[in-house]
């Protein structure tokens, strides 16, 4: 066999290289959901943007036409704006960001949202993106491309001048798109962020059509701050590779300064506890090995640490959540749940928070939001509908749960959100994650089941009185012949025993 023939053609590829040629696994699968695609990428920044500068955002999208498969997309925020010196690689270097690497709830994570809308504009049209960013009394304008072969940014046409505004413009002509006004549509996307984020104002201008969603709230939430991950949710191998990078002296100190709260009290504890197994605390967390580390995770999950801390997760807000979907739906009963703390897998902090609207005007509907961001595609795969598919829903009065006036929303608040993809399109289907979507589900549902036996105790009592009510002509026109007494007399005493004793 001739192995250098096998092995001529081996070469490495660039990120951007290898997104190029699986673009559907950033999202850009299909005409529609490609434009929704390219116009989430660029709100969520913005998003962000704000939030992070405690501004509250004021957001425009205009999506112009070209031809019937070509769009111009252009995205304008009030935030911050972007330094000069980072414009090439927030929009044209894949996996280069602040996010990836912190434990801090945001909405993009992974570093290629806004350099994946680039490579797409590349790819669909050849046209760079058009970047306006005004940042501390300067303003930069730039087209951005990116090198594809090289995963680096191509910058051209830069300009700078004075400015006393603040904010981010993106224009991109993207193709191979399309638009309509179905349910993973742009329209739907912007609907449902404006659910999530009522601090936001959001403005979306199609071909010249305008809607508006305008701010609901003047208060911004409250700033995401960075923390540490909860050792009961880490790893072996997270735990031994945080180890052997450590530049602490003892696995104590490792251990205290590495994870989320930890106090001298629970470490004397496991210290207890990891003697008798000839593991001391006073090592060097570099010399410690894989059976030690393996030994340490097990004791660690026998010791009741504390939970983790909630000021680090910022869920929408069981009164913001009444308060849109109120606006949206206008439904008999909305009930909202959210739940405490929980971790899955590597000491990750996350919340879920529900909202299940029924009857009035409800149509049957399932929400679905990672760090108030809508997830429009690819339900059989997230941990939502897995959720709520396992819930007897014929235990809270719902016989048919895809076919009754329900509508459930379920925001997962995290500082990393486990996505199915690159895309960021679906939840995971984590079993910590699971089953807190269910309990808080299950709390709503019954709040939801006594409303339902209420109303059909009200039904029976109402069916019971004007079936009473039916027969009060002809008896009390019996009992007038018998009695000689007035028979409309009987008949006004006879209606109001019935209705006092079949009203509630």
């Amino acid at each position: 066999m001739n192995y250098k023939i096998m092995f001529e053609d081996f070469r490495e590829y660039s990120v951007a290289e290898f997104f190029k040629k699986n673009r559907h696994m950033l999202g850009f699968s299909g005409k529609i959901k490609s434009l929704t695609t390219v116009v989430h990428e660029l709100v969520t920044n913005s998003l962000d943007a704000c939030e992070e500068a405690e501004i509250l955002p004021d957001i425009k999208v205009e999506i112009y036409f070209i031809d019937n498969e070509k769009a111009k997309v252009i995205v304008s925020d009030n935030g911050p704006g972007i330094p000069k010196e980072l414009i090439g690689k927030v929009y044209g270097k894949l996996l280069a960001g602040t996010k990836f690497h912190k434990y801090k709830q945001q909405r993009g994570q992974q570093g290629i949202g806004a350099a994946g809308v680039t490579m797409y504009s590349k790819i669909t049209t050849g046209v760079p993106v058009h970047v306006i960013s005004m940042h501390r009394g300067k303003m930069v304008i730039a087209d951005v491309s990116i090198d594809i072969n090289r995963n680096e940014p191509i910058v051209e046409n830069m300009v700078e001048t004075d400015t006393d505004v603040h904010g981010v413009i993106v224009e991109v002509v993207v193709g191979d798109v399309k638009i309509d006004k179905g349910e993973y549509s742009v329209y739907e996307y912007i609907r449902q962020t404006a659910i999530a984020n009522p601090h936001a104002s959001i403005e979306l201008i199609v071909n010249g059509e305008r809607i508006y969603y305008p701010r609901q709230i003047d208060v911004p939430p409250k700033r995401p701050v960075e923390t540490l991950p909860h050792i009961l949710g880490i790893t072996p191998y997270e735990f031994y590779e945080m180890a052997r990078n450590s530049t602490s002296r003892t696995l104590r100190s490792f251990i205290l300064n590495s994870f989320d709260r930890v106090t001298n009290n629970k470490l004397d504890e496991l210290g207890n506890v990891l003697k008798s197994l000839d593991i001391s605390l006073e090592k060097s967390p570099k010399e410690v090995t894989w059976e030690e580390v393996e030994k340490i995770i097990k004791v660690v999950k026998t010791i009741k640490w504390y939970p983790p801390r909630k000021d680090v997760l910022i869920p929408i807000g069981e009164a913001n959540l009444q308060r849109t979907i109120e606006a949206v739906y206008r439904p008999e009963l909305i009930v909202t749940r959210t739940r405490d703390p929980k971790i899955y897998r590597d000491g990750i902090p996350f919340i879920v928070e529900v909202g299940i609207a029924y009857g009035g005007n409800v149509i049957n509907r399932i929400h679905r939001y990672a760090n108030r961001v809508p997830l429009l595609f690819d339900s059989s795969a997230c941990a939502i509908p897995k959720a709520i598919q396992e819930i007897d829903w014929n235990r809270y009065e719902i016989q048919d749960i895809n076919n009754s006036p329900i509508a459930i929303v379920v925001h997962l608040a995290s500082v990393f959100i486990p996505y199915v993809s690159a895309g960021k399109t679906a939840i995971a289907q984590e079993e910590e994650i699971v089953q807190e979507i269910k309990l808080a589900l299950m709390d709503a549902a019954r709040a939801i089941k006594d409303h339902i036996k209420e109303k059909y105790k009200i039904q029976e009592m109402n069916r019971k009185k004007q079936a009473l009510l039916r027969y009060v002509d002809q008896l009390s026109s019996d009992i007038s012949s018998l009695s000689g007494e007035d028979r409309e007399l009987i008949k006004n005493k006879l209606e109001e025993i019935i209705r006092e004793k079949y009203s509630i």
